[in-house]
């Protein structure tokens, strides 16, 4: 049964197959993808868990408030897209459609507690396995569980592509996708090139499965597309893609991961940086600007404790900045 997120708007819906329910039903992970004050998108990924309304043309995923970046910039521009991408450890195993949702998100900032209780848990437990109970687990981990938030994504449309490297051009459902690409965006104040050290970063990389690429389309959505990186030199990492990229330069994120069942022992990279495609549509020259990540223990009891950890710092330290903020 698909059960009804909490506060969805019912706007004009994107209708999708069984197919494709099979994906938003059973993706253990999928990549959310948000823009950036300065023009650019990035992507992280989120497990969610199979949260979607059929009916309403809506997907979810829940975050902790602990997490606050992410969801700062999704309150100051709501178009996202999510990128069912991966079929590893989840229940779409032989369906190898690439999923990518475009909306607009809407974060649920006071959740139906029951909600979160009734549909997210099982809903978590199905991936995940059963969460630790119990004194000492229920307050470490309150910030994490109790404190989590659902975020509603409206589709405006589905891209579907038969495989998982995008190759072709996808079924769209729902608005059509823009006519022209995006135009090159202007070059940052402090330059285009690298900023980070390229040899080091490709090296960063190795072992993470899944690589996405993500820039601002000409309609203000995010696109996420698949990517092959074929090397690096000074002035970039060389990218690879099955689909078109636009010409020119513009921001673009990249965002490189793997993860294990129950997402014990998962890893991720993310870059931020400068994109430049020439004549040749389907390679690209990335410079990446800034670097994040981690690694997560592969021992779920030491990946609780240090979710956990996070969440509490990173609720602490939102609370502070909505306290000033209303100073």
């Amino acid at each position: 049964m698909i059960r009804r997120v909490p506060h969805a708007k019912m706007g004009a819906m994107v209708a999708w197959s069984d197919g494709v329910d099979q994906i938003l039903h059973g993706d253990l992970t999928t990549a959310i993808a948000y823009l950036t004050p300065a023009g650019g998108a990035v992507a992280t990924a989120v497990a969610p868990v199979g949260l979607r309304d059929r009916n309403a043309g809506v997907v979810s995923f829940t975050t902790s408030l602990g997490f606050g970046k992410k969801i700062d910039r999704i309150r100051r521009d709501p178009k996202v897209a999510l990128a069912y991408h991966a079929r590893e450890h989840g229940f779409a195993g032989g369906n190898n459609r690439y999923v990518l949702v475009q909306g607009d998100a809407e974060i649920v900032e006071a959740p139906d507690r029951e909600y979160l209780e009734t549909v997210v848990g099982p809903a978590a437990e199905r991936f995940m396995g059963k969460p630790k109970r119990g004194p000492f687990w229920d307050r470490w981990l309150a910030a994490y569980y109790a404190d989590r938030v659902p975020v509603n994504v409206t589709g405006r449309r589905i891209l579907v592509w038969d495989g998982l490297d995008c190759a072709g051009d996808p079924q769209v459902l729902g608005e059509p996708l823009p006519a022209e690409p995006p135009a090159p965006q202007n070059e940052p104040g402090k330059g285009a090139g690298p900023r980070i050290e390229c040899d080091r970063a490709l090296r960063s990389l190795e072992g993470l499965s899944h690589r996405l690429l993500t820039y601002k389309d000409a309609d203000g959505y995010p696109m996420v597309l698949p990517v092959e990186i074929r090397g690096a030199g000074s002035e970039g990492l060389r990218l690879r893609a099955a689909r078109t990229l636009p010409p020119g330069g513009r921001r673009a994120g990249l965002l490189a991961h793997r993860y294990n069942a129950q997402l014990v022992g998962l890893a991720s990279r993310l870059h931020t940086g400068w994109m430049t495609v020439g004549e040749d549509r389907t390679a690209a020259l990335y410079a990446p600007h800034t670097e994040a990540g981690f690694k997560a223990p592969a021992n779920k009891t030491l990946l609780l404790l240090g979710n956990g950890f996070l969440a509490r710092r990173g609720l602490k330290k939102a609370e502070k900045e909505r306290a000033a903020a209303t100073a």
